[in-house]
């Protein structure tokens, strides 16, 4: 079983989504498959490869990208080295469809890696099963519209062992050629079986290279942690997980998509997610030119000032125990609860659950103002005779900061058990 710590403790990771086709402003991969949130987006196979051949980012700034990551909070990057339109964006002896091969030609995905390192972040791979480009797979033509889901054609045997050869290569020269890979990030597995994809086999593959590795649960059946996509699940799944959410509805660049979230709206998705044990994994999308958008620059920043005084809260904080009744996210760190205000108190805050003979202060992080607060009748000290034993906290009402989400951290004697 892999050793999950630094997983458990991260809170926030940044996935980047880009390929080529982030020239004509499209989703990625599943325009050339005539899906998209926007349908009109739909363009045949060759437009959408097409634009392989002028991909030329020269704004692109990997250590940029990197300290941007760092500043708002992140713990971990990670990176499509290849998406499921099959263009890698690393240098590979098992195609000529890669970024060496365009103008730009220089190895994005190791810039990414090292840029990662040097900033301190864990550094994660996302690699799609599937290739839609590959002729072993075998490669999508316009003729299999509308996009056959599990029904996808299947080649024949000696092509679908070239296939999986070809996998297990790309996978060799990521996973000994770019240093160590803390997660590789699985995608797209419903189009083949797990005894397909030799999904014991090829975990057993990836652990020979990187003992230390996480997976995903998109390696069917042998994934180390769940992911969820673009929503909670509910219940919230046993052990960890994470949530993958885009800023707008879009996983790439696509300008015509201006429903972004606030920063306010991202921080209570972070705060939720930790609060039930997982991690976000918030996508930002470079434009074809390598820039970021602004908006996504924007929203990281007021993400970043938020966890800058608010962060102890969520980065290597843990759920607070089922015993706790509170309205909101609750997360526990060491001595300290916290409590998200997602909604503005009046008059008080009430919680349920807590051992009320073991409280030293309560204040409002970010501003360490101290809190009044009392208990009724029956949870007083005088008549709770053991300091374990659970009762009603009634906090003042804090006045509301500015701040994205205002917190309050209760701190006790000692640690309490989750």
């Amino acid at each position: 079983m892999a050793n999950l710590t630094w997983f458990a403790d991260a809170g926030l990771g940044i996935f980047i989504h880009w390929d080529h086709a982030s020239q004509r402003g499209i989703e990625i991969s599943w325009p050339l498959v005539g899906r998209s949130n926007f349908e009109w987006e739909a363009v045949s196979v060759a437009e959408y490869h097409a634009s392989a051949s002028t991909f030329d980012p020269q704004q692109w700034d990997a250590e940029g990208v990197a300290r941007l990551a760092r500043s708002c909070g992140a713990q971990y990057v990670v990176f499509t080295a290849r998406h499921h339109s099959g263009y890698s964006m690393f240098h590979t002896r098992e195609s000529n469809f890669s970024i060496e091969h365009s103008p730009y030609s220089a190895d994005i995905t190791r810039q990414v890696v090292e840029a990662c390192r040097r900033e301190s972040l864990r550094i994660g791979l996302y690699y799609s099963l599937p290739d839609w480009h590959h002729p072993d797979y075998p490669a999508f033509a316009d003729s299999d519209r509308p996009y056959p889901f599990e029904r996808y054609r299947r080649p024949s045997g000696e092509a679908w062992a070239r296939y999986l050869q070809y996998v297990r290569g790309q996978l060799a020269e990521l996973l000994s050629e770019y240093g160590t890979i803390d997660l590789l990030w699985f995608d797209l597995p419903w189009e083949r079986t797990a005894e397909e994809w030799q999904a014991a086999d090829l975990r057993k593959f990836i652990k020979s290279l990187q003992p230390d590795i996480i997976i995903n649960d998109r390696l069917p059946g042998e994934g180390d942690y769940e992911i969820a996509e673009q929503h909670f699940p509910h219940p919230a799944p046993f052990g960890a997980w994470e949530l993958c959410m885009t800023m707008n509805d879009s996983w790439a660049w696509r300008p015509r998509d201006t429903n972004y979230k606030s920063a306010r709206q991202l921080a209570r998705y972070l705060s939720e997610t930790v609060s039930r044990g997982g991690n976000l994994l918030l996508n930002i999308s470079p434009m074809g030119d390598g820039r970021l958008p602004d908006i996504q620059i924007t929203r990281l920043h007021e993400l970043g000032a938020w966890l800058n005084t608010h962060g102890e809260a969520v980065i290597g904080a843990r759920p607070a125990s089922p015993n706790i009744d509170f309205y909101g996210p609750a997360t526990m760190r060491g001595t300290c609860m916290y409590l998200f205000l997602v909604a503005q108190p009046i008059e008080t805050v009430v919680v349920h659950g807590l051992p009320m003979r073991r409280i030293n202060k309560i204040s409002l992080l970010g501003t360490e103002e101290q809190l009044g607060y009392h208990m009724p009748l029956m949870s007083s000290e005088d008549l709770l005779p053991r300091p374990d034993m659970l009762g009603e906290l009634i906090i003042d009402a804090p006045e509301a900061t500015g701040a994205l989400i205002d917190v309050i951290a209760i701190e006790f004697d000692e640690p309490l058990n989750a």
